[in-house]
């Protein structure tokens, strides 16, 4: 496939690609190296190349908007890892009952099913311990507040005494 016939030929859309391509390419030939990446890392840049996110900053928060069109929240997680990063991952599962199942074939599957993480590392300023999400029409809404920044250092006044 020509990526840059979809207008993402960037170095790393282009990396991305690559890296897919080569490991399909392996699981497809059934060939074990040690050359190309982990199948867990190819899993995670697949999920997260596939989740598109707005981050914004306001004066007191950061703001992360994420588009979850027909998840319910149980589906969604979202948590703060080590090291200040803000991890939001879930599944999206096709839905259907056994007997749907026997009796409805596809003629087109083009919404996208499966696993999907972002990895935000916060600021410094992040305050982890004031951290709120809210899910709703389909857009996940993530917003850390900033702590309050450091009250400026007074110079520190020493007496002179006459001796």
């Amino acid at each position: 496939m020509d990526i840059s016939l979809m207008g993402f030929d960037t170095p790393f859309f282009r990396n991305l690609h690559h890296i897919l391509e080569a490991t399909d390419d392996t699981t497809t030939n059934n060939k074990s190296s040690n050359a190309g990446p982990t199948g867990a890392y190819v899993r995670d840049a697949r999920a997260m190349a596939a989740t598109p996110a707005d981050v914004k900053e306001y004066p007191n928060s950061y703001v992360f908007i994420v588009d979850m069109p027909g998840l319910k929240s149980e589906d969604i997680k979202v948590q703060v890892e080590e090291d200040n990063v803000l991890v939001i991952s879930g599944e999206r599962k096709r839905e259907h009952d056994q007997e749907e199942k026997e009796r409805v074939k596809y003629v087109r599957m083009e919404r996208r099913i499966g696993k999907f993480m972002r990895k935000f590392a916060l600021p410094e300023n992040a305050n982890l311990e004031k951290i709120s999400a809210i899910c709703q029409d389909g857009v996940l809404t993530v917003t850390v507040e900033k702590l309050p920044p450091p009250e400026p250092k007074k110079p520190k006044t020493i007496q002179v005494q006459v001796a």
